[in-house]
């Protein structure tokens, strides 16, 4: 199938915005470069439209996430109870957002970088005012590189926007409960089992959470798993084609544009978030964390794999088991058809 000219435009500016970020990231030396390559894909991949309520969603979540994470892990962290119990409540705030609506990017982008930073916060050798001004900083680049690219690539036609569907209150509280628990219960293990090179693992436990239905998780778990080993894959042909020379910003840019835009493609032709999408999130964790001098990356992608594969299939598990749960409550009980109709983890 042939993309239009808006589809096209759309590849272009995921791949140029993730490039630039990933270039912005190397060439100042900042830490945390995963932020850097993978919220240009988020702003610029899955959002319809570019607007101020987007732009201030985008960076309103990243302040409150930063603030969180610089406060949490220092009050809580000796006292594991607690520590627990305020993860879920961060969570069930922002798939509670999720699951009512408008302003369902807040809601998601929080969930992604909560996840990411939870994750390297559980390890000393990170340190959190670094990550947290990274978090930030990201999110006003990817902002601002975002306008600059519709400025210069805009779409000749307005987009279609989507209807929301309309949702009956135990619905959303089953969607929210859903999610805070299973992504609770992915934190929990994640701080329990030393899986410091398993950042992949852990965001794709919380992405396959975005349909919020357990037939949705199911199908965008199997798309996640297909996009990760294509991403892999990939990200191993690109190091095998560049061998020693692969930390050289002048051939590892256009190295990753390309991965970017050979992905970009397959979303814009999907229409929704898929392989295309979760290849694109994959090579941007690939490039923007594990290409250094010291990270192999055709190690990082095995691993990634393999965690990966095995992160999903559980947390699929834990869904179904979350959602038979859940059902056997009046107030958190929804039509089966609703839940088990697949849902696209649209933003």
């Amino acid at each position: 199938m042939e993309l239009s000219e808006d589809r096209l435009r759309l590849c272009l500016r995921v791949a140029i915005g993730s490039t630039a970020g990933m270039l912005l990231a190397k060439g100042m030396n900042w830490n945390f470069g995963v932020f850097f390559t993978v919220y240009p894909m988020l702003l610029l991949g899955m959002v319809p439209v570019l607007n101020r309520l987007v732009a201030l969603q985008f960076i309103g979540s990243s302040l409150l996430t930063s603030l969180e994470i610089m406060l949490l892990p220092g009050l809580l962290s000796h006292w594991p109870p607690a520590y627990t119990v305020a993860v879920f409540v961060l969570f069930l705030a922002r798939f509670f957002l999720m699951a009512k609506g408008p302003l369902m990017l807040f809601g998601a982008t929080g969930c992604v970088s909560l996840s990411i930073m939870l994750h390297f916060a559980s390890y000393r050798q990170f340190d959190l005012m670094d990550m947290a001004m990274s978090n930030i900083t990201a999110s006003v680049l990817a902002v601002a590189v975002a306008y600059l690219l519709y400025a210069l690539l805009p779409n000749t036609e307005p987009p279609q926007a989507r209807a929301l569907p309309e949702k009956g209150a135990s619905l959303i509280r089953h969607q929210a409960l859903l999610g805070a628990i299973v992504a609770t219960l992915s934190f929990v293990v994640f701080q329990t089992v030393d899986l410091a090179d398993s950042l992949s693992a852990q965001v794709a436990t919380v992405l396959v959470l975005f349909p919020m239905s357990f037939a949705g998780s199911v199908q965008s778990g199997r798309q996640r798993c297909t996009g990760t080993l294509l991403g892999c894959g990939l990200g191993m042909l690109f190091q095998l084609l560049l061998y020693d020379h692969y930390h050289h910003l002048l051939l590892l840019m256009p190295a990753f544009w390309v991965c970017a835009m050979l992905f970009a493609r397959v979303h814009a032709k999907e229409g929704l978030p898929g392989v295309g999408f979760a290849g694109l999130t994959t090579i941007g964790i690939l490039f923007g964390q594990y290409v250094t001098p010291e990270h192999d990356l055709v190690y990082s992608a095995l691993y990634r794999m393999s965690s990966l594969t095995v992160a999903v299939l559980l947390t699929l598990c834990c869904v179904y088991l979350v959602h038979r749960l859940l059902n056997l409550f009046p107030a958190t009980r929804c039509c089966e058809r609703e839940v088990f109709k697949p849902a696209s983890p649209a933003v």
